[in-house]
C-alpha cells in the first residue's frame, strides 16, 4: 500500500487552505491509497494562524464545515484516504479540540483523533485534550494517529504498537530535529511506519517524510516552502524490515509478557537442583 505524507502551506484563509489539501488529492490519487496532513492544515493552528485565544470564539466553524464536506466528496470520487488537520468545536463556549479528521475512501468520516497530551499554552488557552487512541483499517494495514508534540510521549506509540497498529500518522505544525530524532526512535523501538506531516512554512526545520519500521527516512520532501508530497510502500514483507517486523517486533511482544523469563528461571534452577546429585 502506497501512503503520502503532505506538506501543504497553511493560512488564514479556510477555503484557500481546503483548495490546497484537494490539490494534492488530485495530485497523489494516481496509486496512493493515503495521505495524511499537517496538524491544523484547514482551520490553522493556534499561536499561527489562530492568533489569540479568543479568535476561536469568531472561527467561521460553518466555513470549515463546509470545507470538510468538499474533501469528503473528494475523497469519495478519487477513491483516496485523507487525514486532515482542524480543530473540532465542542461548543459555542469551550475551547476546541485539535483533531484529525479521517475521511474514507467512499466519502464518510470515517473516525476523529482529538490530541490527548496538549502543551503547557495549550491546554491553558487553545484546546481541549482529547481522551482516546483511535486505530483504523484498510486493506489489512492499521493506522493509528499522534499530533505534535504526542512525540515526546513514548506511551503514545507503544500504545499503538500494543493495539496492533502498523503505522502511526503524525501530523504536526512542524518537525524540528528532537521530533526527529524521537520519531525515528519511536518507529524502530516500535517497529512501526510513521508518516510525518508539517506545513510547507515550517519545511526547513524539518520537511514532510515516513520513517520505516528500522527507524530509518525512507522518503522525504524538499526542505522548501512549497506544498508537495512525499511517497512510501507499507509492505510486511518487505525483505528490507524483515528483521523489525518479522523477527524484532513478535519478539518484543512476547518479551515484554514476561513468560518467556520466568519459564527459563524455572528451567535454570531445575538444571542447577539436578546437578547437585
Amino acid at each position: 500500500m502506497k501512503i503520502a505524507a503532505a506538506q501543504t502551506i497553511v493560512s488564514k484563509d479556510l477555503s484557500e487552505n481546503g483548495a490546497t489539501i484537494q490539490v494534492l488529492l488530485d495530485a497523489a490519487s494516481e496509486g496512493v491509497k493515503l495521505v495524511n496532513f499537517c496538524e491544523g492544515a484547514l482551520s490553522g493552528y493556534s499561536k499561527a494562524q489562530i492568533a489569540a485565544p479568543d479568535d476561536w470564539l469568531s472561527f467561521d466553524w460553518n466555513a470549515q464545515e463546509a470545507e470538510l464536506r468538499r474533501i469528503a466528496t473528494l475523497c469519495g470520487k478519487l477513491g483516496i484516504f485523507a487525514v486532515v488537520g482542524g480543530a473540532h468545536m465542542l461548543s459555542a463556549t469551550s475551547r476546541p479540540h485539535n483533531s484529525l479528521y479521517v475521511f474514507s475512501a467512499s466519502g464518510d468520516l470515517l473516525t476523529r483523533y482529538d490530541k490527548r497530551f496538549l502543551s503547557n499554552s495549550e491546554i491553558n488557552d487553545w484546546y481541549t485534550p482529547g481522551t482516546d487512541p483511535i486505530v483504523f483499517e484498510i486493506d489489512g494495514y492499521h493506522f493509528g494517529c499522534a499530533i505534535c508534540i504526542e512525540s515526546q510521549f513514548p506511551e503514545v506509540f507503544a500504545q499503538y504498537e500494543r493495539l496492533g497498529a502498523d503505522a502511526v500518522l503524525f501530523s504536526s505544525y512542524g518537525i524540528p530535529e528532537h521530533f526527529q530524532i524521537a520519531l525515528r526512535a519511536h518507529a524502530g523501538l516500535n517497529c512501526l511506519w510513521i508518516s510525518a506531516a508539517t506545513p510547507a512554512q515550517k519545511a526547513q526545520e524539518g520537511p514532510a517524510g515516513i520513517i520505516g519500521p528500522d527507524g530509518n527516512w525512507s522518503a522525504l520532501c524538499p526542505a522548501s516552502p512549497t506544498s508537495c508530497y512525499t511517497v512510501a510502500v507499507l509492505d510486511r514483507e518487505d525483505p528490507d524490515y524483515d528483521i523489525p517486523l518479522q523477527k524484532a517486533r513478535p519478539w518484543r511482544a512476547k518479551a515484554r509478557l514476561g513468560e518467556i523469563y520466568r519459564e527459563k528461571m524455572v528451567e535454570d534452577t531445575r538444571s542447577q537442583n539436578r546437578s547437585t546429585y
